[in-house]
């Protein structure tokens, strides 16, 4: 019998604990007052997708980038998602990205995977509240619009 060696690491996403200011969330415009500051280094430049953590009375709890693309798009990763609203035992969330285009309507893209995520969160009792899309003129509730 062979015996094989290899190699595992042990892998971890990166935490940084920052100051973070507690919010109630009553509508889209307070999860777009609370989310656009974290945008402020990439609003224009390329997408970032952020997650908003809260708790049964939409208190926020803390926030989360899960990724940085380019001028167009960037990747979401559902299982990523999942795991830092499982670890934070979040029983709802805000989602959100930036469109540096400045064009606040949703793509395919957009759309798909917003449905992705309602569908998987559900799976471990957390809600998906808004999807917001922001640009400096303003943002995009799918809230709002009937589309979440």
């Amino acid at each position: 019998m062979k015996t094989y060696k290899t190699n595992l690491r042990k892998l971890t996403l990166r935490e940084e604990k920052t100051e973070y200011k507690r919010s109630k969330i009553c509508s889209a415009k307070d999860a777009y007052n609370v989310m656009m500051p974290f945008f402020e280094n990439d609003m224009t430049i390329c997408e970032s997708f952020y997650i908003l953590f809260l708790n049964n009375a939409n208190n926020t709890t803390g926030y989360v980038k899960i990724s940085q693309g380019g001028i167009t798009a960037t990747v979401v990763d559902i299982r990523i998602v999942a795991k830092y609203c499982v670890e934070t035992l979040s029983p709802a969330v805000i989602i959100a990205h930036n469109h540096p285009s400045g064009k606040l309507q949703p793509s395919h893209e957009d759309i798909k995977i917003t449905k992705k995520l309602k569908e998987a969160l559900n799976l471990f009792d957390c809600r998906v509240l808004d999807h917001l899309i922001l640009t400096e003129e303003g943002y995009y509730s799918f809230a709002d619009e009937g589309i979440l």
